[in-house]
């Protein structure tokens, strides 16, 4: 496929929302320690720019999570391809996405943590939500931006596994 990548949210644009989300944060959790619970890999650029703004103790675990694949629209088909390594049991987890879509990955991450971790709060944080595209209803406390129905990469967004590492929030436009 021959596509064109169109800016959307430049660099300092979302430098300066994840240091606001980080006030937000530190405010409704007020100096309690947090474990910051990444979705890989697309969460890994937002989570370190995220927890280096956070004046509070953290702690970072992983979880990867699937229901894309190589394509540019959630499959619904979510399966999880790497645990937490951390017992989350009695803790606060933030679980920290990139983007939330139909909201079907989080919905099922948000089960699972719920009923099989124990944990004493759970928040949602995403860098990007595209609330037109809902299918369930999810609660996000933290949202950074939200962004049209189009396929978006950048700031550890992929499209099939390339352009992560771009400083700014772009837009594939087929051609």
């Amino acid at each position: 496929m021959k596509y064109r990548i169109e800016n959307l949210i430049d660099k300092k644009t979302v430098e300066k929302r994840i240091k606001e989300l980080a006030r937000e944060i530190e405010k409704d959790y007020a100096g309690e320690e947090i474990y910051c619970v990444g979705l890989l890999k697309g969460s890994v650029i937002f989570l370190s720019d995220l927890v280096k703004e956070l004046n509070m103790p953290v702690i970072i675990d992983f979880m990867s999570v699937s229901s894309y694949g190589s394509e540019t629209v959630s499959s619904g088909d979510v399966k999880i391809l790497k645990d937490t390594d951390l017992d989350l049991r009695g803790k606060h987890v933030l679980i920290v996405e990139d983007i939330i879509d139909t909201g079907l990955t989080l919905e099922y991450v948000i089960r699972y943590f719920k009923e099989g971790k124990g944990v004493k709060s759970l928040r949602t944080c995403t860098l990007l939500s595209k609330p037109e595209r809902r299918k369930v209803d999810v609660k996000v406390e933290y949202i950074g931006f939200d962004v049209p129905d189009k396929f978006v990469i950048g700031y550890g967004l992929d499209y099939d596994q390339k352009y992560r590492n771009l400083p700014y929030i772009a837009v594939v436009i087929p051609e």
